[in-house]
């Protein structure tokens, strides 16, 4: 039971490892860039549906669902504003830039006087509610997480798969130009991709808050599921879940049964066996290129 019990926790911290890194591949198919800024845009999210639960007062459905639209927009906005004018320019300075971008919007919400610097619960009507299935006894919050990445895995793959808009964005993830060429307004989906990957972004963060609570280094987590999505192969979506499942469950079981320290190390220890064994990812795609 207590195997089972790891596995579980495992599983649920690895799905949202997973989702942090959806952003990931999501920014990289679209441009081709790694934006290190996705940790703070989930703990923007989680913020905001904070601000939306606890000080006006909304249902907890329609703060949810209200938070991820905002972020969305707001993701779609980071990119026309800040990102695009620099697209083009050597990929040191654009993964700089989403560094700073982190670090601003860290600095902005602490700057928020008696609320960015304080630890928040989110009023989640699922709370410290355990369900048992026989001997085991899991947490309510864990099984949402699970539940959550499933629904949201099996939504974004009908979207790539039978929406133009999905085959749309695929296609300029393959190449930019050749989709250009075909009618494709290439930009316009690149500012969709930042959208959808902060808005995926802030549902992590909603279904994080319940566990971890809300506080303005949350963003930090975002540090674990980079590893995530290089494990997976750092331009598959399928690979990014897969990643963070691996990296979860191995930080699980080695911080029970591995002595202290090895938890916050294993992430990096997976990943340097990975690059040795297979550079690509456990999903990536060996790319060739004539010189």
């Amino acid at each position: 039971m207590q195997f089972l019990q790891l596995l579980v926790s495992g599983i649920s911290q690895g799905c949202i490892y997973g989702l942090i890194a959806l952003g990931f591949v999501l920014i990289y198919k679209a441009t081709e860039t790694v934006s290190f800024a996705q940790g703070e845009l989930m703990m923007l999210g989680a913020f905001c549906g904070l601000v939306l639960m606890k000080l006006l007062g909304m249902p907890f459905w329609i703060a949810v669902l209200a938070s991820i639209a905002a972020m969305a927009l707001f993701g779609v906005l980071l990119e026309r504003v800040v990102i695009r004018p620099i697209l083009g320019q050597p990929a040191f300075s654009i993964v700089m830039l989403t560094i700073g971008i982190g670090y601003v919007l860290r600095g902005l919400v602490t700057m928020i006087p008696g609320f960015g610097t304080d630890t928040h619960a989110l009023p989640v009507p699922y709370k410290d509610q355990p369900v048992q299935l026989g001997p085991l006894v899991l947490a309510a919050e864990q099984l949402v997480v699970i539940a959550a990445t499933a629904v949201l895995c099996a939504l974004l793959y009908a979207m790539f798969r039978y929406t133009r808009l999905g085959v749309a964005m695929q296609a300029s993830s393959q190449n930019q130009l050749a989709a250009y060429y075909m009618g494709i307004p290439v930009q316009r989906l690149n500012g969709l991709a930042w959208g959808l990957a902060a808005a995926v972004a802030a549902i992590a963060g909603l279904l994080l808050a319940p566990i971890t609570f809300v506080h303005a280094n949350m963003g930090f987590i975002g540090l674990k599921a980079f590893p995530a999505a290089v494990v997976g192969g750092f331009g598959s979506l399928p690979g990014a879940i897969v990643g963070g499942l691996v990296i979860g469950v191995i930080e699980s079981l080695s911080g029970f049964y591995l002595p202290e320290g090895f938890k916050d190390t294993a992430a990096y220890i997976v990943v340097l066996l990975m690059l040795m064994v297979k550079p690509n990812g456990l999903f990536g795609e060996k790319l060739f290129k004539k010189v």
